[in-house]
């Protein structure tokens, strides 16, 4: 657990999920058909967004405990959580959204200020909320469950919004920080166990990634620039210049980018000096390489059959 301040204490960090990572790796070396392209416009606009909450959140002064990006199951049945804080007497379920535009309710349907119908978040927030008070309840935690959708985006609007709802609107955050901060919450060993309880219940590997199959041979080969995205062409001694947007980086920094991305695609296979070059399509020395590797891996086997990992 990671305190982040006195009173307030991060149980789970929220990290970047592993279908937005091997997209994003995907995205230079491959073209994404529509639908995975899609995805990863969704999957970045949501993280993108739950990191804002992240950020908004640090003004929370309340003694609680935060738990991000929890993926459980009750009954047979998955769902997620973005982000449970658990406050003296309640717990809080957030859902964040980061939409931005126009929008309405139409009974229970939510639509666009066009007309187009899309998913209802309240939906998704009142099926996490159901299923989070069954698996309390078998865990034997009575604890007031209280949800929250939040609209994270400044730029969203919600025309005609009900006057009784869960929804926190980008005008309605400070006011809704300002209540909270107002509440008085002293934790116990009941709410650390709950935590703890929840954590162990936590499933790793989510079943819902869906990325495009691959194969090192069909993938573009070289070094890409993480300021845009694109392949760097310019090498010199020590940095590689963007010819695309000019940003610089050093060696080490861009081997270790480079070696991530391997990773993150091919996690199962065995990390070497010639993999790795071979992966930058040659752009990167090979004494670079092998430099970062020993330096930041732990090296096994002799000479040619060396690895790293």
């Amino acid at each position: 657990m990671k305190e982040e301040r006195k009173w307030k204490m991060i149980v789970k960090e929220r990290t970047k999920p592993e279908e937005l990572e091997i997209l994003q790796a995907l995205k230079p070396r491959m073209e994404l058909e529509e639908k995975a392209a899609s995805n990863l416009y969704t999957l970045e606009k949501g993280y993108e967004g739950e990191v804002q909450f992240d950020q908004w959140f640090t003004n929370c002064r309340v003694e609680s405990l935060i738990i991000n990006d929890l993926l459980l199951e009750v009954n047979g049945t998955l769902f997620q959580i973005d982000s449970l804080v658990i406050t003296q007497d309640r717990l809080h379920l957030f859902e964040v959204k980061n939409l931005e535009g126009d929008y309405y309710l139409d009974g229970d349907k939510f639509k666009t200020a066009a007309g187009a119908e899309t998913k209802n978040p309240l939906h998704q927030l009142s099926r996490a909320e159901s299923l989070l008070k069954q698996l309390l309840k078998n865990l034997g935690f009575y604890i007031p469950l209280e949800p929250h959708l939040v609209f994270i985006n400044p730029e969203f609007t919600l025309l005609q919004a009900p006057l009784k709802s869960p929804i926190i609107l980008p005008t309605q955050l400070n006011r809704f920080m300002d209540r909270m901060n107002r509440t008085s919450s002293k934790l116990t060993n009941k709410h650390t166990k709950l935590a703890e309880a929840l954590l162990s219940l936590h499933i790793k590997k989510s079943p819902f990634t869906r990325v495009p199959g691959y194969e090192f041979d069909g993938l573009r080969k070289g070094v890409v620039c993480e300021g845009c995205g694109g392949f760097l062409d310019s090498l010199g001694q020590k940095r590689f210049v963007c010819s695309h947007c000019g940003a610089r980086d050093s060696i080490e920094s861009l081997v270790l980018q480079t070696l991530k991305s391997f990773q993150i695609l091919f996690p199962d296979r065995r990390v070497t000096t010639t993999i790795i070059y071979d992966w930058s399509n040659g752009d990167l020395p090979r004494k670079s390489i092998r430099r970062v590797l020993k330096n930041n891996l732990s090296a096994n086997g002799e000479c040619k059959s060396t690895y790293y990992e």
